[in-house]
Parts: structure tokens; C-alpha cells; sequence
């Protein structure tokens, strides 16, 4: 039985408005795989956590009001998340709670787990990956992997299918912290899994693919380990 936690992008989620068709086919994916192993679910904020900062932005200059907006757009995306599954499960807000309910369930889904500085639910995500032993962290977000430039602007922007620890801390360390950031994992999930020794894995939203990843086939996206092949 594999541990494998999903930081399932708010990009994911509701690029637009909510992808409901896709969100479908991958509830059906992971409850397929969740009869066998154990999985965690954290949501992203995305679009949504971003239009209501923005807003905030021009009115206050408060962080911890972002903070507060984002994390409760994150829980949002998890009972959105967790109504397409067909969950009636509770959606746990702390730590500690993830775990418990891991133990007693095979699939929890889950926000931003409390209020953290300079946190976002992909630090939460490495978290409890850290927390439950798990065998990898696996961030889905909108783009194929981690990349030198951002892909979405550049169409020069170089592909990194492998990286170690070490040098991605490096890449995202110098990036200041931003409530409401769009980038492909966050300097605190950096840290934790840096620290943590924690395998992971940037990936697009192909379920395809992801099935490849967890069947430990070839897959399309960038790996995050102690060793690096080549960046």
C-alpha cells in the first residue's frame, strides 16, 4: 500500500469557471487507486483566492487579510472537490486531524490546514506528506513540470525534467513570497521537503499520466529528489 499526497492545483480546479468534467474523470481515477492505498488531497486556492486578494489589494494592505481570503478559497476548493467525489467525510482544518482521519479512511481531502506566515496549501501538502510517511508528494498544477522561465509567457522557457532538493530551494528561494502566488510549488513546501527528504513529483493535470507516475512508469514531468540526472 502506497501514502501519496496530490496538491491538486486551484488552476486545476477552476481554471476559469469549475472544471467539473474533468474534476469527474479524476475523482473516478483516485477512487480506483484509493482502494488500495492511502491518499491525501490538498486543494489550491487558484483563480478564485486570486480575484478575491486582487480585490482586497486595492483597499487594504493587509497580509494577514489576504492570508485569511486565500485559505478560506483553498477549503472552498475542497468541498467543491469533495461534493464531486460524493464525500460526506468532514473536511479537516488541522494537521493533526488529516492524520487521524487517514487512518480510519483511505482518501481525505482537505484545504489549507490553519494559519501559517508565508504558508499556501502546497506547504500544507508537504506537511502532511512529512507527517504520514508518505512515498511521494505529487503537485498537479496547469503546466507539464517545472520549467526555467515561466512557459506560460516564454516560449523559450527550458523544461527541467530532474532537480535535487538542494538546487530547487535555490530556484524558488528567489522568489519572494506573495499571497495568492501562482508558481509551480512554494518556498515553505521547498523547505519542508528539502528538510524532510520528501520525493516528489510536478506534473500537468493528465490522468494518463499521473497513471504512469503512480504505476511507476515514464511519465511526462520533473522530479524532485536527492540526486539530479541533468537540469
Amino acid at each position: 500500500m502506497k501514502k501519496v499526497v496530490i496538491s491538486l492545483g486551484g488552476s486545476i480546479i477552476v481554471p476559469d469557471k469549475v472544471d467539473y468534467v474533468y474534476l469527474k474523470k479524476f475523482s473516478k481515477f483516485i477512487k480506483l487507486f484509493s482502494r488500495k492505498n492511502k491518499v491525501v488531497i490538498v486543494t489550491g486556492g487558484g483563480s478564485t483566492a486570486r480575484k478575491y486578494i486582487d480585490g482586497l489589494r486595492h483597499v487594504t494592505s493587509k497580509e494577514e487579510m489576504f492570508s485569511v481570503v486565500g485559505i478560506a478559497s483553498t477549503r472552498l476548493n475542497a468541498r467543491l472537490v469533495s461534493g464531486v467525489f460524493d464525500s460526506s467525510q468532514e473536511i479537516p482544518e488541522k494537521l493533526i486531524d488529516v492524520k487521524k482521519l487517514l487512518r480510519k479512511n483511505n482518501l481525505v481531502i482537505c484545504g489549507a490546514l490553519g494559519m501559517q506566515k508565508n504558508m499556501t496549501s502546497d506547504g500544507n501538502a508537504a506537511e502532511v506528506a512529512e507527517l504520514i510517511n508518505a512515498d511521494y508528494l505529487i503537485n498537479m498544477t496547469n503546466v507539464a513540470g517545472l520549467f526555467d522561465k515561466n512557459p506560460t509567457t516564454c516560449k523559450t522557457a527550458k523544461f527541467i525534467p530532474s532537480i535535487s532538493f538542494k538546487d530547487f530551494k535555490k530556484r524558488i528561494d528567489k522568489i519572494k513570497f506573495k499571497a495568492g502566488q501562482h508558481f509551480v510549488l512554494d518556498q515553505s513546501a521547498a523547505k519542508i521537503i528539502s528538510k524532510a527528504k520528501i520525493k516528489t513529483y510536478i506534473v500537468n493535470n493528465d490522468l494518463k499520466n499521473l497513471n504512469k507516475l503512480l504505476n511507476g512508469k515514464q511519465f511526462v514531468g520533473t522530479t524532485i529528489g536527492p540526486e539530479v540526472k541533468n537540469e
